[in-house]
């Protein structure tokens, strides 16, 4: 039986602008954490704290059916037994409070009575333990807001940014705090690294005591919005992130702001959002949408206020609900939002403030489209083609109402081939970094416009054998050599592609690991909201899974995304890799014995690179910078690590200028006013500069003309044909 799905993606539905968790009940403040030790430890004027909430009388009917559609249509076999209930147990008190900084060490040992009996309770339609266990934490949470708003009232402008105190990065392993006077601890210091950074953005105390008095007043106000819905979701989504994270419950709100965003017609920046611990921050950015056009968003990189226009107020959206942030970052096309962000955890950099003009993302935009790329090696210049990929797009109203001249990626590239054969090219990459997938007949077909027919993928379900997608088209597009560019955010399509590809033995694959992101979600409506559920799995025409392993490189290029954070082996209980029989398909060649050469090669030429050598200096300052586990809260100390990062950002950046004969900055503003140019970009200023700009791309082009070398060497000294334009990567061996 062949599954039917239209449209993969690197992300699931529930990460496209919603979480699904309450947004503001992590513990992480972006700013932070520290103070001196001051005796009070209540606010001087406390204000209310809602009042408990209970289950809807549907919420029970509505569990009972998730709960059989977890037990029979997952991918996996999981019984809702002790063991899953003490997963769920853990998950959903890290759902409220992943940093623990809320609930008490007491509060813990109260809970625990919990740990095994949550799967009993929910198989009766029992929800109440989700709403006990909820009720202590908002508890705990009003007076930790009345806590912090009594020191802003009474001591915050006495804090002594001198003292040589600490506060903890991640405190997701961290104890539980012991009492009030630990907890009372935590968060002056919480309270002090908050105003610390706004310092540092030389804002004055009191402007600094007026924001984060508003910031945790309106939290306070905002407990009182907090739904019995909102507890219903985050409680189910325990469980079901238990069987793996992309299976997740949307309430009727979070379904309907789903709905929007997957049919693409949302006008706002193109940025997939997360709740990561009180941040809202970037996943990554919808190719040719406005944030991605602007290059000035990062992935990872922490929304603390929107404003609108060019000179409305920055509001502050720490520990917002994500929906809530979302709301205010939308608007009409052509008006502008403004955007305060912070970089990740652990990183100097201030924050910063940056314009972006909202608007739609087209189609045609994302459209592939081609360079020429012009390489020299020794006395030879080759013409390299060059199709970048930034999703796997169809536009299936078209086709579906028979329009001949419909868009689709393999009938753009196909027509893209025949215009840079006419160009005379050596060889032909296929560019899909930060491509997060897309149409899975699109991944299928573009692969069989490089192989005369056979399988492309495998798509199985836990209960079924493998249904087989094949190209049955014996045409070729494109017979000469090739080679796949991938990175870190290349996924799902992308990397079923790059994996069909790479066991054919028909092109290289060159970059870094892709993202992992090898399951099949189907949305289940149910009489309240819908469940989103991981039903199947990819595998490669090899039998082996993209899942969680992804697609290893044959040549590996430096990788500036930190895969501990962006990445499914990233993700809590995410689904294993593993094989299953291989389909039966013939290889076109085998790389396996030129492959270290190929790297030999490629290591001695990018030795002494210019570009690569500051690529390699930026992954190992990310490195150092990942392995911080505590920041400081003396204020000195902070600027000189501030100004240390400038100075170390600016010299980096003018060996490189030194090294191309360009002008030196004499600061890094002078840089920030400069178009962005990050690697993998598809900003239209990067679609413009030339193709040669380009370190990764121009290497992968070098890498693949070495292939073309050493294959006549190789024929030459057999005494073989020579092969000058399709090499071995397209003869095929059937």
């Amino acid at each position: 039986m062949r599954i039917k799905l239209s449209h993969i993606g690197l992300y699931t539905a529930s990460a496209i602008l919603l979480t699904g968790s309450l947004s503001w009940a992590a513990g992480n403040d972006s700013t932070g954490h520290g103070a001196p030790l001051i005796a009070s430890s209540v606010a001087t004027s406390s204000l209310p704290v809602p009042h408990d909430l209970a289950p809807l009388s549907v919420h029970r009917s509505t569990s009972r059916y998730i709960v059989e559609q977890l037990r029979n249509g997952h991918y996996l076999r999981k019984e809702f037994d002790d063991s899953l209930s003490s997963q769920a147990f853990d998950h959903y008190l890290e759902a409220l409070d992943n940093q623990r900084m809320y609930f008490l060490q007491s509060d813990i040992d109260a809970l625990e009575k919990y740990r095994y009996t949550l799967d009993d309770a929910i198989r009766r339609e029992d929800v109440d333990p989700a709403y006990a266990i909820f009720n202590i934490f908002q508890q705990r949470m009003g007076e930790r807001l009345n806590f912090l708003i009594g020191e802003i009232d009474n001591h915050l402008l006495t804090y002594d940014f001198t003292r040589d105190e600490t506060i903890e990065l991640d405190r997701k392993d961290a104890a539980w705090p012991r009492d009030q006077r630990d907890q009372d601890d935590l968060w002056r210091k919480r309270l002090k690294s908050a105003a610390l950074a706004m310092r540092l953005n030389d804002k004055p105390m009191t402007e600094i005591r007026e924001l984060l008095s508003k910031r945790y007043r309106n939290r306070l106000k905002q407990m009182d919005q907090t739904k019995s819905e909102d507890v219903f979701q985050t409680y189910v989504n325990a469980f079901a992130s238990a069987f793996d994270p992309h299976t997740q419950y949307f309430s009727p709100r979070t379904s309907q702001n789903f709905n929007i965003n997957m049919s693409l017609s949302l006008e706002g920046i193109g940025a997939v959002l997360q709740t990561e611990d009180d941040y809202t921050s970037v996943v990554r950015l919808v190719p040719a949408g406005p944030a991605d056009k602007a290059g000035s968003l990062k992935p990872a990189e922490r929304i603390v206020s929107v404003g609108q226009g060019e000179s409305g107020p920055l509001i502050d959206v720490v520990g917002w609900r994500l929906d809530d942030v979302v709301e205010l970052i939308r608007g009409p096309k052509g008006s502008t939002v403004r955007l305060e962000v912070l970089p990740k955890d652990g990183e100097a950099a201030p924050a910063r403030v940056i314009n972006i003009v909202r608007n739609t993302v087209k189609l045609e935009e994302q459209a592939a489209q081609k360079k020429l790329l012009s390489l020299k090696q020794g006395d030879q210049t080759y013409r390299v083609g060059v199709i970048e990929i930034p999703t796997f797009y169809a536009d299936f109203k078209a086709q579906g109402e028979g329009d001949p001249n419909y868009k689709s990626t393999t009938r753009d590239v196909a027509a893209l081939i025949e215009e840079l054969k006419a160009d005379g090219i050596d060889g032909l990459v296929i560019d899909l970094r930060n491509n997060g997938g897309g149409s899975l007949q699109e991944a299928d077909s573009l692969t069989g416009l490089f192989i005369e027919s056979g399988p492309t993928v495998q798509v199985k379900s836990s209960r079924r054998n493998a249904s087989v997608y094949a190209d049955t088209d014996a045409s070729i597009a494109w017979s000469g050599p090739m080679a796949v560019l991938v990175n870190r955010l290349s996924a799902s399509a992308s990397e079923i592609f790059a994996g069909a590809i790479q066991d054919y033995g028909r092109g290289l694959i060159v970059g870094s690991q892709t993202f992992g992101k090898g399951t099949v979600q189907t949305l289940v409506p149910l009489q309240r909201g819908q469940l989103k559920l991981t039903a199947a799995k990819f595998y490669r025409i090899s039998g082996q899974s993209t899942q969680h392993q992804g697609v290893l490189p044959d040549v590996a290029l430096p990788e500036l995304y930190d895969t501990k954070v962006i990445g499914e082996s990233s993700l809590e209980d995410a689904l294993p890799w593993d094989m299953i029989q291989p389909a039966l398909y013939r290889r076109y060649g085998d790389l396996h014995d030129v492959l270290p050469s190929l790297r030999t090669l490629h290591e001695r030429r990018v030795a002494d690179d210019p570009d690569f050598e500051y690529l390699r200096d930026l992954m190992a300052r990310a490195d150092a910078n990942n392995q911080r586990k505590v920041i400081s809260l003396n204020e000195v100390t902070r600027r000189k690590e501030q100004a240390d990062d400038d100075q170390w950002r600016l010299d980096l950046e003018n060996r490189l200028r030194k090294e191309k004969g360009e002008p030196l900055l004499a600061s890094l503003d002078e840089l920030d006013e400069e178009p962005a140019d990050e690697e993998g970009s598809t900003t239209e200023t990067t679609h413009e500069r030339p193709p040669e700009d380009d370190a990764l791309l121009r290497e992968t082009g070098n890498v693949l003309m070495d292939y073309v070398n050493l294959t006549r060497q190789v024929a030459h000294v057999e005494g073989l044909p020579a092969e000058p334009a399709t090499s071995r990567l397209g003869a095929h061996e059937g």
